[in-house]
């Protein structure tokens, strides 16, 4: 049986119907890391086997007793090195946390914990999550399955790109800008991120503290539904977290979308996008009105300003939140220095990469007493008018549809030479953490090339289930497809 081909919900269901066990599962997953990692390095951490059989021993007992019932009992599943992992460094892909081994576990994951997962190992990613193509890891860029001279996408490429190399079940990413649904595009799997507040950021190491959430990554949407249904709580130790009334997103998994009003922005169908992508991102759209669901044109205003706004906001929070990483409490302390401010500058002078300091030099600048008032407060003002704009759209709309990228996967080291080009490709995504909405990203198609293609669906805070029920609706027309190396 091809136990890394299955879904994590089936995978679960066999588990508990005792045709695998969960030893079986574990050494698949880990079996499917030893031969593709050389390939894709998708992970920074590969958790030790003992450890792993271990803790699949300790679920395996928990199913059997009837005190595991979750469908994600036993499911290896992988997590983005963000997130905090008790006495397991977490390095954030940086050097300056090459060493860093936390007290203790990240609310989301501790959920998953309680619900039986086994964690296989911490994923690449993109440095503090500062990067779209997973290239800015301090540990190696991570490479997209299906063609392994492009990127993943990012900043949760690993966890994608282990996705889709099946070598985990799923896995969890974080969403600033785009950070879970434009991966996942690129490589050809099923990425949420949750309305702002859903899953705890306990535990998660910040980046852009107003705009991280963590979401699932899987092959489709019912694991995705399922993911977030067990890692989504009420949080007191996370001040953003919001009490919901309501974490059962499963029963969204219905295919009907009759009479449901879905609206698509001319402004992310205009320049700039690739006519493939827009082909097979229409052709979706097609697909769900065939079955019933209503399509309008309309203008969503302030597109133009949301990346600016987003980067002035993100680099403001990045500059905040990494003054932490200065080489006194933890993490990388350089070796010779003369004084404290030289052992500062210098720590974070060989800690940080290009990237991040590019960002936490652009944050320091507009938080800088002359230019407060004319970049940042600027930019939460249009954030707030952005926010305004969808609003005013999802009185009319049960959900937006639209790409999750300009393009498909582009070649390594392609997007590092041109930053600007970089910033540019989150463009669909970003307005989505700047209102705090729910997104997802689900495949919808192959350019000329075989690199998949992501439509990507946007509901209104707080209705997960709208765009659960669209995106499961629109997966029934369609065939999960997997990496040609998967195939092989």
């Amino acid at each position: 049986m091809d136990i890394m081909g299955l879904t994590a919900v089936t995978l679960g269901r066999k588990i508990k119907e005792k045709e695998i066990t969960v030893k079986e599962a574990a050494q698949a997953a880990l079996a499917q890391i030893e031969a593709a990692e050389a390939d894709i390095n998708a992970y920074v951490t590969v958790f030790d086997k003992e450890a792993v059989f271990r803790r699949a021993d300790e679920v395996q007992k928990g199913i059997e007793d009837g005190t595991l019932t979750n469908p994600l009992a036993g499911v290896p599943v992988a997590i983005k090195d963000n997130m905090c992992t008790k006495g397991i460094r977490t390095t954030c892909s940086s050097k300056i946390l090459e060493n860093f081994e936390p007290t203790y576990t990240a609310e989301a994951v501790v959920n998953l914990e309680k619900a039986g997962a086994v964690l296989i190992g911490k994923t690449n990613m993109d440095e503090f999550a500062m990067g779209s193509t997973t290239e800015t890891s301090a540990y190696g860029e991570t490479k997209n399955p299906w063609n392994t001279g492009h990127v993943p996408g990012g900043s949760s490429g690993g966890s994608c790109a282990a996705v889709a190399a099946q070598e985990c079940s799923y896995a969890l990413g974080s969403d600033t800008g785009g950070s879970i649904r434009q991966p996942s595009s690129f490589c050809g799997v099923t990425g949420l991120k949750p309305t702002y507040g859903t899953v705890s950021r306990y535990g998660l190491i910040a980046y852009g503290s107003s705009l991280d959430q963590i979401g699932p990554v899987a092959k489709d949407v019912t694991d995705c539904a399922v993911i977030l249904e067990t890692i989504a709580s009420y949080d007191p130790k996370d001040s953003t977290s919001v009490k919901r009334d309501d974490y059962d997103f499963t029963s969204a998994l219905k295919e009907d979308v009759k009479g449901m009003k879905i609206g698509l922005p001319r402004d992310y169908f205009g320049e700039g996008l690739d006519s493939g992508v827009k082909n097979s991102v229409l052709q979706a759209a097609k697909e769900l009105e065939e079955r019933g669901a209503i399509l309008e044109e309309f203008d969503l205003g302030l597109v133009e300003y949301a990346i600016p706004a987003y980067y002035v906001i993100a680099a403001a929070e990045a500059s905040s939140n990494l003054a932490r990483f200065d080489g006194v409490k933890y993490g990388y302390r350089t070796e010779e220095s003369e004084g404290l401010h030289q052992m500062y500058k210098k720590t974070r002078s060989e800690g940080f990469g290009a990237e991040v300091k590019r960002r936490i030099m652009l944050g320091s600048f507009v938080l800088s007493s002359g230019y407060y008032d004319a970049y940042y407060l600027k930019a939460l003002r249009t954030k707030a008018l952005i926010k305004q704009e969808f609003d005013k759209a999802f009185e009319n709309y049960d959900l937006i549809l639209g790409p999750a990228a300009p393009t498909t996967a582009p070649k390594l080291g392609e997007s590092l030479s041109d930053p600007i080009k970089m910033y540019l490709g989150d463009i669909y995504t970003i307005s989505v953490n700047l209102a705090g909405l729910p997104g997802i990203s689900l495949p919808c198609g192959l350019d000329q090339n075989g690199l998949p293609i992501g439509v990507q669906l946007i509901g209104d805070c707080f209705q997960e289930k709208n765009i659960i029920r669209a995106a499961y609706a629109l997966e029934q027309t369609r065939t999960y497809v997997q990496p040609e190396m998967v195939r092989r």
